[in-house]
This record gives structure tokens, C-alpha cells and sequence, in this order.
């Protein structure tokens, strides 16, 4: 059985599938990152699960994709993900490459991925212009614009996640200072509610049990999640206003909170984008959910 084999590459965990040429998924498995252990465990991960879907493929697939965190760099394909400190410059194409030797690899930023895949098969089936975004362990993005997936010149285009929203915010992980990231992501707003009196009710301390909070009525919680959706309206109204988008799609772990991320979203959107052209800029829940960066990943090989 052949196929395309799709890797999807993040800062928590790294998941592998095998893909049709039409989208559908055949075969999917995840591992965690293991971030913290250093570049060649991550690199391990990785390919463990190439092997467990070239076995599945009977040990011939068609193309590899693969979408990545970022910073990435087309031209040279290496990735330097900010969630995985040990990949700095990390040659991930020449790498996948080496592993399935003969088929060709084409490498795209995870935000791109997303964001082809809602385009061509989720959420943003017929939309001339879109907004795709992963807000998860970090906050990511990819852009569709005339119908085109756009990738700049070294494959960032839309990496939404470092778009500034508060000059005088908190230090980001990129180096820079304000991010989005920094206020919207799962990580950061458990650390602020945490910093702001939160005590869980569960030993572990994640967005996950931050959005039970929040159901349950924490002040704190709620205050963390208004926060957070704040800072996305402040990046969305401005590059909407860039972009003059149709749609915004967002997908990720957060976005799995659904009305407590989306209601006030959507009220702080229209408090933002008041030019006549974002009225009513629409924002959804990704179609595909965390099959997203798979299918796209498998559809990069599918690019002119």
C-alpha cells in the first residue's frame, strides 16, 4: 500500500501518519516530543515513527511532507522550533530525507499545513482568503491568500504567533518581547493564572485543567482565558486588516475549550476590527481538528 507519509512536528508531541492522495487518513500514531532531552532523542521520536508508518505501508510510500514548528528554512531545510531548544538549525529535511531514501520531502511551516488542509478539505472549503491557526503549546498560523497557500521567502509567512500585541509584555521565547504567544498560548496563560493566585484542583497544571477551571467559574481562570483572547483579537483584527481576510480557522488544544475561547474571542473581535471590510470577519473552529497538520502536511507534497 502506498501512500504519503505526513509528519506533523510540535513542541508536545510529534505524530506521524499515512496519507491518500485525497486527504483521507489511513494510519495516524504520536509519540510525545520529548523536548527537553535533547536533539537526538527528539530526532529518535521522529524516527520511531517513520518507521512504524513505513511498516504500515508495507515499506514504500509515494512522497514524504512534513510540517514543523518553527522558525523554519525552506531553502536549507532545517527547522528551529522555539518549543524544542535543542534544534537549532536541525537539517529535518536532509534527515526524513535519508530515511526514506528515493521519494521526494518537502518541508512547510506546521501553521502552513493547517492552513492548506482547512483550506482544501476543513472549515475553509471556499474561501478566498484565510487565516489558519494552531493555539496550542504555542501560537501558530498559515495563510491562504487568492486561493494560494502563501509561504514567503523562507517558508514563515503567517507565523502569527510572533505578531507583537504588548511592547512592554513579557519576554518571548523567540527573543522578542509581547508576542501573542507570550499572553494566548496554552503554557502562558496557565503560568499567568498560576502567577495570579490559581491553585489547580488536579496535580497536573495545564491548559487542559486551566479550561475546567474556567467552566467551573475560577475567577482567575476566566481571567486567564479573557487575557488570551484578547491578545488573538489584537493580532486577528490587524492581520485581517493586512490580509483582508474571508475567514479565520483555528485549531490546537486550546481551541478544544470551544465556547470559552470562541464566545469571548468573537466579542473582543468586534470591539477590534471596526473598518468596514473586517465587520463581521468570521472565526470557527477548524474542521479537521488535530488530523490538520497531517493532511496539510501530505498536501505540501501535492504544490507546484
Amino acid at each position: 500500500m502506498a501512500g504519503i507519509l505526513a509528519l506533523d512536528v510540535g513542541g508536545t508531541k510529534i505524530a506521524a501518519g499515512l496519507v491518500d492522495p485525497d486527504g483521507s487518513l489511513i494510519y495516524t500514531a504520536t509519540l510525545p516530543t520529548r523536548a527537553a532531552e535533547g536533539t537526538e532523542v527528539v530526532w529518535a521520536v521522529v524516527a520511531e515513527l517513520i518507521g512504524n508508518v513505513l511498516q504500515r505501508a508495507g515499506g514504500r510510500v509515494d512522497a514524504v511532507g512534513i510540517g514543523s514548528a518553527g522558525p523554519i528554512d525552506v531553502a536549507a531545510g532545517t527547522v528551529s522550533p522555539v518549543n524544542i531548544e535543542g534544534w537549532r538549525g536541525f537539517a529535518l529535511r536532509d534527515r526524513v530525507a535519508a530515511a526514506v531514501p528515493g521519494v521526494p520531502v518537502r518541508l512547510g511551516g506546521d501553521g502552513v499545513c493547517m492552513a492548506l488542509a482547512e483550506h482544501r478539505y476543513g472549515a475553509g472549503r471556499g474561501t478566498r482568503s484565510m487565516l489558519g491557526m494552531v493555539v496550542s503549546t504555542g501560537v501558530g498560523g498559515g495563510l491562504v491568500l487568492d486561493g494560494t497557500p502563501v509561504l514567503g521567502r523562507t517558508g514563515n509567512a503567517g507565523h502569527v504567533g510572533h505578531v507583537v500585541v504588548d511592547p512592554d509584555g513579557d519576554r518571548c521565547r523567540c527573543g522578542g518581547r509581547g508576542c501573542v504567544e507570550t499572553i494566548a498560548s496554552g503554557p502562558s496563560m496557565v503560568r499567568w493564572a498560576l502567577a495570579h493566585g490559581w491553585s489547580p484542583e488536579t496535580p497536573l497544571a495545564d491548559a487542559k485543567a486551566l479550561g475546567a477551571a474556567a467552566e467551573a467559574g475560577d475567577p482567575v481562570a476566566l481571567r486567564a482565558f479573557r487575557r488570551g483572547t484578547d491578545a488573538l483579537a489584537v493580532m486577528i483584527a490587524s492581520v485581517g486588516a493586512v490580509c483582508d481576510l474571508d475567514l479565520v480557522v483555528i485549531g490546537g488544544g486550546v481551541a478544544k475549550s470551544g465556547a470559552l475561547l470562541f464566545g469571548p474571542l468573537h466579542e473582543a473581535l468586534a470591539e477590534r476590527a471596526r473598518l468596514d471590510f473586517l465587520v463581521g470577519l468570521q472565526v470557527v473552529p477548524a474542521g479537521l481538528g488535530g488530523d490538520a497538520g497531517l493532511v496539510g502536511a501530505a498536501a505540501l507534497t501535492m504544490l507546484r
